[in-house]
């Protein structure tokens, strides 16, 4: 390991905790500074006057390009150090929300948030290859959940903070906090965080960075816009099918390169492709929650947005108890096990929210997140380790951005699945309530439940009022076939992980083959 301002490694074993500290604390940042903007969504339809397409690509372009760009970042620490990486990161993020909390309007978020992907992507991979090369390996695994465990709980910290800000300021607010934290970051990191790379020099796979950035874009453009324009629309199947030709063509060419960016043969370790599988499931479900629970939270309850946001801690105090306690059972009952528990419990959350309606109480909204909490904290943790375990030490960035890329993918996949198929819901279950309602405003109302809202306040009494109970009603009956469908998925992948994921026995079987691996090349360096 090579070390920046610590060069003691001695000092820097002594010093592992606070290091993680520091590292978690980044990473916070980045997690919140996503997840915050779930409880701004509403204010974001009065103040720049967002359709909810451009909702979700407001929360979406952070999410794409950090998706495209964490492998060749990840890549990139490994060649020319990671904390070096994680520096310029966290100077980037902090530029691009300074530059968001001056939008004006709703493309001027898109692209600053894009740029917020970009600094993301450079921060999140450097601190868990950091953590694995700090951490002793009987020491690693504990360290990765605790890192697993503020990943999650920051996706949950992000509300209240941002709902206690829009209550008092500006919507510019919730982008200008990152600053003076990251700045905290930055100068803590500066002073105790150490760096490390891969003594091996590898090219950058800059073909496949493209392809897969490509093909992640076109895909997330069909899937946001077929609810706008049909999902049998000439143009939307197009997209679809260029995307499946981007990530084919992406798959071949990594397959074939010398230094490819994304390890296909990594797949074949079902530790690796299980673990990824597990994320990537857990990270779609957990975005798409937020992004509909934020929006019933308010339009539907009528929540502040700073009610909406302490409403959500829940989660975050459930993960933040259970994720380090997820790697002792995992080594006690089997990861498989417990990823295919987290699973379930996370089903059954969903299946909670399935059956809120707008006379529904928030201790039904407290129980659902309280099955999150506990469902994500068993599953993420666990998956990551074996994601980590799966790479070896010297590729510890690459690991890490896989791991951080079936997160973005996940999530991203997660508000524009479900959010397309809520808006689908939404707009079958209003065009029934529409009679009477001018056709310009109508078609302000079927944007989303929000204009709906606003439109029923600005028409006379005996057309606004059953107006804005529609729109409610609309919203709730479209999530419940959302969850429903979205609970299906997740018992369906925890059958999965329990099949896939190797358990405490063949888990135990091949950490011993490692160690003798390891000894046998220790015992030809002696000789």
């Amino acid at each position: 390991m090579r070390q920046g301002a610590i060069r003691d490694p001695q000092l820097v074993h002594d010093r592992r905790w606070v290091i993680l500290g520091v590292l978690n604390l980044s990473l916070v940042i980045i997690v919140a500074g996503n997840s915050s903007l779930n409880v701004a969504l509403p204010t974001f339809v009065r103040s720049l006057h967002a359709t909810n397409s451009q909702l979700e690509w407001i929360v979406d372009a952070y999410s794409l390009v950090f998706a495209g760009l964490v492998l060749p970042m990840g890549a990139l620490g490994d060649r020319f150090g990671r904390k070096g990486l994680l520096q310029a990161g966290l100077i980037l993020f902090a530029t691009a929300a300074l530059a968001s909390s001056m939008a004006t309007a709703p493309w001027h978020l898109i692209a600053t948030r894009a740029v917020m992907g970009v600094g993301a992507a450079m921060i999140m991979p450097a601190t868990l290859s950091i953590v694995a090369n700090v951490f002793p390996p009987r020491e690693r695994a504990k360290a990765i959940a605790i890192w697993a465990g503020f990943a999650g709980a920051g996706v949950s910290i992000g509300p209240p903070l941002s709902g206690f800000l829009l209550d008092h300021f500006w919507f510019g607010s919730v982008f200008l906090i990152n600053v003076p934290i990251v700045a905290v970051a930055l100068l803590s990191g500066a002073v105790l965080v150490p760096t490390s790379r891969d003594p091996r020099h590898r090219a950058l796979d800059v073909v496949g960075s493209v392809l897969s950035m490509l093909g992640f874009s076109v895909l997330l453009y069909a899937i946001i816009q077929a609810p706008e324009r049909g999902w049998t629309d000439p143009g939307i199947l197009a997209a679809f099918a260029i995307a499946v030709a981007l990530l084919s063509v992406f798959v071949v060419w990594e397959r074939r390169s010398v230094h490819p960016m994304l390890p296909i043969e990594e797949f074949s370790d079902r530790r690796f492709s299980a673990g990824a599988a597990g994320i990537a499931l857990t990270f779609f479900a957990m975005f798409g929650l937020f992004f509909i629970s934020t929006q019933y939270l308010q339009f539907v309850l009528g929540y502040s947005p700073l009610r909406a946001g302490l409403a959500l801690l829940p989660m975050a105090v459930m993960m933040v108890l259970v994720a380090p306690r997820s790697a002792p059972w995992a080594e006690r009952f089997g990861r498989n096990r417990v990823m295919a528990t987290g699973l379930v419990v996370i089903a059954s959350g969903m299946l909670v929210m399935s059956t809120l309606s707008p006379a529904s109480r928030y201790p039904a909204v407290a129980l659902a997140l309280l099955l999150f909490g506990v469902g994500m904290g068993l599953t993420t943790a666990p998956a990551t380790g074996a994601i980590m375990e799966a790479m070896p030490l010297a590729k510890a960035g690459v690991g890490s951005a896989v791991n951080d890329t079936t997160r973005e993918v996940g999530g991203s996949l997660g508000v524009a699945v479900l959010g397309s198929l809520l808006a689908t819901g939404y707009r079958h279950h209003l065009a029934a309530h529409l009679t009477g309602v001018p056709p310009a405003l109508a078609g302000v109302a079927r944007q989303s439940v929000g204009a709906a809202l606003a439109v029923s306040r600005g028409i006379p009494a005996p057309l606004g009022r059953p107006l804005a109970d529609a729109a409610r009603h609309g919203f709730t009956d479209g999530m419940a076939v959302v969850f429903m469908a979205a609970c299906a998925v997740a018992l369906l992948t925890a059958a999965l992980e329990l099949a896939a994921m190797p358990g405490r026995e063949e888990r135990a079987a091949q950490l011993a083959r490692l160690d003798e691996s390891a000894l046998g090349v220790k015992a030809q360096e002696a000789r």
